[in-house]
Order: structure tokens, then sequence, then C-alpha cells
């Protein structure tokens, strides 16, 4: 089975970006859910520790209270990204977030 790991960067601020909720889905199904660590960070996703298997998969990320927590206007208050796991790989979805902008890739 495959990994999975997310990052958010604070691109404004030049830091990582903590607590922030992150979701994992698949069709309307949670799979899971944490949120960031101080170092921007989800390194699992309980209860999936053992990994997710091929298939169609979202990441929410919850951006609304983070934004009010560092007290700044913000365009978007959901970023989902929808991805595609395809084999038994580690899977790392990094987002780059700014209050009027985001960017994301698959990462390493």
């Amino acid at each position: 089975m495959s990994t999975l790991s997310t990052h958010v960067l604070d691109t404004a601020l030049g830091r990582p970006a903590r607590g922030i909720r992150v979701t994992l889905m698949r069709s309307d199904e949670v799979l899971g859910s944490a949120v960031t660590d101080d170092d921007g960070r989800v390194r699992e996703f309980p209860p999936m520790r053992g990994g997710i298997e091929p298939g169609e998969y979202r990441l929410r990320f919850a951006v609304a209270d983070y934004f009010v927590e560092t007290k700044r206007d913000a365009f978007y208050s959901d970023i989902v990204i929808a991805f595609r796991v395809a084999d038994d790989s580690h899977y790392h979805v990094p987002l780059l977030l700014s209050p009027f902008g985001y960017s994301t890739y698959r990462g390493s």
C-alpha cells in the first residue's frame, strides 16, 4: 500500500502553516483527519496508518481559521486537492499557501 503525507507552507509569511485541519477523503467518505504540526506537516492520517490503496482521493485543507488566527483577510476558506494514487510508492502533496492564491505539486 501507498503512504501519504502533506506539508503546508505559508509563502506570504515565509514559514510553515501550523494548525490547519486536513481531511483525507475518497468519494464522499472521510478516511482520516489531522492538524498540521509546528513544521506545517501531517505525516499520516489516522486511522490510515496502514497506508492507502490505489484510487482517487481528495485532501481538504480548512484554511479559514488559520487566516483568522494570523489576522489576515483571505479569499479561500477551504482548499481541495484531488489526486490519484497509482502504485505503492509514497505520495507527498504539499500546499504552498497565501491569502489570495495557492499552488501544489507532487513532492517526494
